[in-house]
């Protein structure tokens, strides 16, 4: 549910802060920031130093889906900025958030150039395919019960760390029934 990329985090603090000087920005944002809008130009590629996010979609009937939560080292953007499109979902910060900005050139520059980091970014979608693969077949095969006390049992401070309504719209349901499924574990 909150995924983490160490190996990317750890290349890009030890390898690429110096050498992408000018090109490589820290940022900061504070709970509820937006930091990439649904359907918006993505300018750079975002890469978590420390903080949660969570990447959701708005559907049409303004109904959030949440897809995942971001942790330290998971990146975001980079597909946008591999395929060119607007970005497909938005991320907000849960609480205070550091990242790292990675110029759009400079991203692509790397990906061509530097074979350690095309394959930590190759390993991170598909990581990201594999956990979305993974998450939706067991939510089809598996009661919404079974599927809150998954992630409670990987995640014991879950309902301390993030909002009901965010674990509601991640489990896709609303928080009447999420109340209620807690009840009765």
């Amino acid at each position: 549910m909150i995924r983490k990329n160490a190996d990317l985090l750890q290349y890009i603090t030890k390898h690429l802060l110096d050498s992408g000087e000018g090109t490589i920005a820290r940022c900061h944002y504070q709970p509820k920031a937006v930091i990439l809008d649904q359907k918006k130009r993505v300018s750079s590629v975002y890469i978590l130093k420390s903080g949660l996010t969570k990447c959701y979609l708005t559907e049409d009937n303004g109904v959030d889906f949440i897809q995942e939560f971001f942790g330290a080292g998971e990146i975001f953007g980079e597909l946008e900025a591999i395929n060119g499109n607007l970005s497909f979902c938005c991320i907000e910060a849960i609480n205070s958030v550091e990242l790292y900005s990675i110029e759009i050139s400079f991203f692509t520059q790397l990906l061509k150039n530097d074979p350690t980091f095309n394959t930590l970014i190759l390993k991170a979608l598909a990581n990201k395919l594999n956990y979305t693969a993974v998450r939706h077949a067991y939510n089809q095969s598996h009661t919404l019960e079974d599927n809150l006390l998954r992630l409670i049992e990987h995640y014991p401070n879950l309902i301390n760390e993030i909002s009901k309504q965010d674990i509601a719209n991640y489990l896709g349901i609303n928080v009447r029934s999420l109340n209620r499924v807690l009840k009765g574990i």
